[in-house]
């Protein structure tokens, strides 16, 4: 008898392995988008999730994506990365919001010793903490900074330029850059505009301009602050080289048509691309989501296939394992090379032109 049942539990064991078998447990990465309207990030990190897992996962494992939101009361943004990395266990974090988040995330994430990846935020204080597990996949506002200097002022040589910025944070410290990289390149100080003094009145704005006999404006606003100028110049003929930087091409805030105004007027800073992952990546995402990918949605797909891969590459949760994995990576993605320095900056050279639409 004990021998018929023996037999009998090597025959079921053989024969209904699947039927016990567990799912392997998911990699969770945590996302933090600026709040729940900003829907480019998560698509564009779903889209490189979902691509990852078709191809395998990590050992069969099947990658996870956990998106938290940070709109509400100063400090949600720490809370939610703090939620991320005890409640839900993520092996790292990448971020798409602004400068005042980031720190908060990174501050989280230091203490928590998790790699934080930010996919928007140019804010350059925050590789300055010199925080071992910051990255930024994103060129940094003086990194941008100094591109724009050389091409006004170096390559077109261009003279009589105007700022224009705004109050937003972000605004301030890419305008700031800006002033630095001009004084440490020995140019002259520009004039200087500040949005809201003209805010009641824009089209005084315009008449300055126009006086001063302005040859070129570097715009340091937000997305719709800056495309509120472009049109008050086009509005007034105003017909002058125009300068901005990464940050306004935001799909989150402005529509395809007035992306489109700013991409056919604005030059800004960007990564040199040279593979065809872009019109690959343009055409899923389209098909998926029914609209072009704009500047959000690349950085957030780059910054999640870049941390898939350094994962892969540590084939493990430990935390050094994954930093020393992002420090050698050379991920070819949508936006370009995707390599970072000693302290998470992304490296590359960068070319001031107009943006292409795909």
């Amino acid at each position: 008898m004990v021998m018929i049942r023996l037999y009998l539990f090597v025959l079921l064991s053989a024969c209904i392995p699947a039927a016990i078998s567990q799912p392997a447990d998911p990699v969770n990465i945590g996302l933090l988008i600026q709040d729940k309207t900003s829907l480019a990030a998560k698509q564009g990190a779903e889209l490189a999730v979902r691509i990852a897992n078709k191809n395998g996962g990590l050992n069969g494992r099947p990658f996870q994506l956990v998106v938290k939101s940070m709109e509400g009361p100063w400090g949600t943004g720490s809370k939610q990365a703090v939620d991320l990395i005890w409640n839900h266990k993520v092996w790292a974090l990448i971020g798409s919001h602004d400068g005042r988040n980031a720190h908060l995330v990174e501050q989280a994430a230091t203490r928590s010793i998790v790699v934080f990846l930010s996919a928007w935020s140019s804010d350059p204080t925050l590789s300055q903490a010199f925080v071992p597990w910051f990255f930024n996949c994103v060129p940094n506002d003086r990194q941008q900074a100094d591109a724009l200097v050389d091409e006004i002022c170096k390559r077109r040589k261009l003279s009589g330029i105007a700022t224009i910025s705004d109050n937003a944070y972000d605004s301030n410290l890419a305008f700031k850059n800006f002033m630095m990289s001009l004084k440490e390149a020995g140019k002259p100080q520009p004039v200087h505009f500040q949005y809201e003094d003209f805010s009641s009145q824009i089209d005084e704005l315009a008449d300055q301009i126009n006086k001063k006999n302005i040859k070129a404006v570097a715009m340091f606003c937000s997305p719709a602050t800056t495309l509120k100028l472009i049109r008050l110049f086009g509005k007034h003929g105003i017909s002058i080289p125009l300068f901005s930087t990464l940050s306004v091409f935001d799909e989150n805030v402005l529509t395809e048509s007035g992306l489109k105004e700013c991409r056919a007027v604005l030059s800004v800073p960007q990564t040199e691309r040279k593979n065809n992952n872009r019109m690959l990546f343009y055409l899923e995402y389209k098909k998926k989501y029914g609209k072009a990918p704009g500047m959000v949605a690349s950085f957030t797909f780059d910054a999640t296939n870049t941390m898939i891969e350094a994962i892969r590459i540590a084939e493990s949760p430990d935390r050094e394992k994954l930093q020393q994995a992002l420090y050698s990576i050379h991920h070819e993605g949508v936006t370009g090379t995707v390599h970072f320095d000693d302290k998470g900056n992304r490296k590359g050279q960068l070319v001031v032109s107009s943006l292409p639409e795909n």
